[in-house]
């Protein structure tokens, strides 16, 4: 099986660009709540869209997930719902920390946990941590969670300077022991997808088998571990909904009551929009699955690379969208130190896995990880 880990690692950089991307659609939806939009652009990001991808870019798709054992399934549904659960958990996160602190504290742990966790159940980190490929990578590894690290301190400056009275008058809702609690919990189950991708290995070799590229052989996997995520998803718009009376935004009523006025939404531009959101989000693992493809043995640093391009390209649409404009030149400078940190983190754990696609045998973790 012929790899090119710099390959890799581009397809990685073009998921962490959809992923920062997918919500800016979601800002320009009128007269929608949160979960009527949320639910509509998600049922088209882990519903329609994976199994579209997937039909379209595989072979015998039904074939394969049908000879798949039972357990596989499971299991990638599992993590995948566990996922869900801490997606919601994340959304708590930045209403109690601000989207800086909660950033630092939810995606540091899962992407250390993300990463890690799988080749640490299998019971190889061990012979990872002995090559120099895989000390290489580890390294990397490291100085992705120190760049996400210094984007997020850079941010909570931007917070403190953007408001006279601290991080608590910038935050409506601030609460440093519940916004703790939920980042742990969220970092802990958001990491899960990566485990729902491990679990999904059989999945990716009957594809293969039946004919399907190198590139595109992950895609089963994500119609299983997103259908997981739907379900929690899901279920937690429908309870918002019932509570918040908003079912009938779906066709154009606002609530009076809320909304202060009767006009209806533009249901076409809403949907439009929504759609547009759920394919960006979905292009995120779409990528993520071609760059996994090409990362070889040491496949899971994906979620490393996955989750620094993600704070990368956010940072860089702030900025674009004028969110730093008012920070001070210190501020600026620390998160543009942070950004080159996640640029350096990305080339160096490119390198950890082109170094193990060349080492000899004998010094190499022989199984995929």
């Amino acid at each position: 099986m012929v790899v090119n880990p710099l390959v890799g690692v581009l397809f990685h950089w073009l998921g962490g660009a959809s992923a920062a991307s997918f919500y800016v659609p979601y800002k320009r939806v009128q007269r929608w709540s949160w979960e009527v939009y949320w639910l509509t652009g998600g049922t088209i990001s882990w519903v329609v869209t994976p199994w579209v991808f997937a039909a379209l870019r595989t072979n015998d798709l039904l074939g394969v997930l049908h000879a798949t054992p039972s357990s596989t399934i499971f299991w990638c549904y599992f993590w995948g719902a566990m996922w869900g659960l801490g997606s919601i958990a994340f959304g708590l996160t930045m209403r109690y920390l601000g989207l800086s602190l909660g950033m630092a504290v939810a995606l540091g742990l899962t992407t250390v946990i993300g990463t890690l966790g799988p080749p640490l159940f299998r019971g190889k980190i061990g012979a990872i941590a002995l090559t120099s490929s895989g000390q290489t990578t580890f390294a990397g590894i490291a100085l992705a969670v120190a760049g996400i690290l210094i984007v997020a301190r850079a941010g909570q400056a931007k917070d403190r300077e953007l408001g006279a009275f601290g991080t608590s008058s910038a935050i409506a809702e601030f609460d440093l022991k519940k916004g703790l609690l939920l980042a742990v919990f969220a970092g802990m189950l958001s990491s899960c997808f990566a485990f729902g991708l491990d679990a999904g290995e059989p999945i990716r070799k009957l594809t293969v088998a039946a004919g399907t590229g190198q590139l595109s052989r992950g895609l089963p996997v994500l119609c299983v571990v997103l259908a997981g995520g739907f379900t929690t998803n899901f279920l937690w718009c429908l309870g918002m909904i019932i509570r918040n009376r908003s079912a009938g935004e779906f066709t154009g009523h606002a609530r009076a009551a809320s909304a202060g006025n009767a006009k209806s939404s533009p249901l076409l531009r809403n949907y439009s929009l929504c759609t547009l959101a759920g394919i960006l989000w979905y292009l995120q693992f779409f990528f993520y699955t071609m760059g996994e493809s090409q990362m070889g043995r040491f496949g899971f640093s994906s979620w490393t690379l996955h989750m620094a391009s993600i704070i990368l390209f956010s940072t860089l649409w702030g900025f674009t969208l004028g969110e730093w404009i008012t920070s001070s030149r210190r501020t600026r400078a620390m998160v543009w130190i942070g950004i080159s940190t996640l640029v350096s983190a990305t080339i160096v754990i490119g390198v950890g896995n082109y170094l193990a696609s060349i080492e000899p045998a004998n010094t190499a973790v022989t199984s995929r990880q």
